[in-house]
């Protein structure tokens, strides 16, 4: 079985899905060849650094706008003919690559990806299955294409409006979006919670900042850390040092305190015993985490996960029964993302200031609410999606030959 996954660097979960599924494959068939090739960088270093930083600054700097396009795009074909234009152009420079790894099959997770292989498959370049994994939670037209053997889908809700895009049904199938195997693996909490010091009794927060990084997530933690009651927190800031620092100022100022917090619970629980209304510290047992590759451990753990609503993440949390505070969702595909959580009960917004420690405290005030969350959570069951998506490969290449 020789595999090419073509996919771009544009946000982080194109490619964490392309690895996902190499990992799968590689592991149940020790004679597959595959390679993950980021389409952009491929044809052109140019292109590709423009492509990326352009939708970085405009998700970023200008995210009404990049909404704007995203949903014109999605509503017009004028848009979509430009570009689909400019690909044409681009998809003839794949071919060399094509033709040395001569692939049994071609998988794509980017939209770019998979236009340029379908324009070359409707040229008769190629002809070889394509399959497409989408990797959000609600369908968007630069995805569709007409020379596409499959799609692979989110969700069930994606299959009925893709089939108003033109789509023929039993070309959809809602297996899920690939992540890691090691989310849907169970572990041993109590191991974890020992390696990072923290109180297994109390709740559990796991805050994330997202694939650039969000400067807000820092006002978020300053704002839930004097909720006055007891929970700790986890926060990752992924590979984004500027962030990192600022969250270390902040969380050595609360330890600054440390004494003083101390001597006031101390305080407190004699007022306690003497009838007396008291007030809790509002310092919160805090571990910072840079980049990590066992996030997996950490959403194992976490109670809640406050996080921006990207496809991989919620994907990852939804494995691990996780319930979401969704924060800063950009207007477009994490916007369609994040109602697809609210509708379904697995996930809460939070806002800004008062109203996000509001949110985050009737969490976990009340949890019979966080409890009815993971249920959902956990009905939304696609830890058969690798081995789905691995039988469908085969399938394809087997029907192909």
């Amino acid at each position: 079985m020789r595999v090419i996954i073509l996919s771009a660097s544009t946000g982080g979960g194109h490619m964490r899905a392309s690895l996902a599924l190499k990992s799968h494959i590689l592991n149940n068939d020790c004679n597959a060849v595959v390679e993950i090739v980021d389409t952009l960088k491929y044809i052109s270093p140019i292109l590709n650094k423009t492509v990326t930083e352009g939708y970085e600054y405009l998700a970023k700097k200008t995210p009404k706008i990049y909404g704007v396009m995203y949903n014109t795009t999605n509503k017009s074909n004028i848009l979509n003919s430009f570009v689909m234009a400019i690909n044409n152009q681009f998809s003839k420079k794949l071919m060399p690559l094509l033709e040395t790894f001569k692939p049994d099959i071609i998988i794509t997770t980017h939209p770019f990806s998979t236009e340029m292989v379908s324009n070359l498959k409707g040229l008769g370049k190629i002809s070889v299955p394509i399959l497409c994994i989408m990797t959000d939670y609600a369908p968007h037209r630069t995805w569709i294409n007409k020379n596409i053997d499959g799609y692979i889908v989110s969700n069930e809700e994606m299959v009925e409006e893709m089939v108003t895009m033109g789509i023929q049904r039993e070309k959809i199938y809602p297996f899920g979006i690939p992540i890691e195997d090691a989310f849907y693996t169970e572990k041993d909490k109590t191991q974890v919670f020992k390696e990072l010091n923290l109180n297994q009794s109390i709740p559990t927060i796991l805050l994330m900042a997202g694939s650039f990084g969000v400067t807000n997530v820092l006002k978020i933690y300053n704002s839930i850390v004097n909720i006055d009651l007891d929970f700790q927190i986890i926060v990752i800031t992924g590979r984004n040092k500027k962030l990192y620092e600022s969250f270390k100022r902040a969380i050595n100022n609360q330890y600054r305190h440390k004494m003083s917090a101390r001597l006031a619970r101390q305080k407190n629980m004699f007022l306690k015993r003497c009838g007396i209304k008291y007030e809790r510290s509002g310092k919160k047992e805090t571990r910072l985490i840079f980049f990590t590759n066992e996030v997996y451990k950490y959403m194992k753990i976490a109670d809640l996960i406050i996080t921006k609503p990207g496809g991989l993440t919620i994907s990852e949390a939804l494995a691990c029964n996780l319930p979401m505070a969704i924060f800063n969702a950009i207007p477009g595909q994490e916007e369609e993302n994040a109602e697809f959580l609210i509708d379904n009960n697995m996930a809460v917004r939070i806002g800004k200031g008062q109203e996000c420690s509001r949110t985050v405290r009737e969490l976990l005030e009340q949890r019979e609410k966080l409890d009815r969350m993971k249920d959902s959570c956990r009905s939304f069951n696609k830890s058969l999606s690798n081995k789905n998506i691995f039988e469908l490969i085969n399938k394809f290449i087997k029907e192909n030959n």
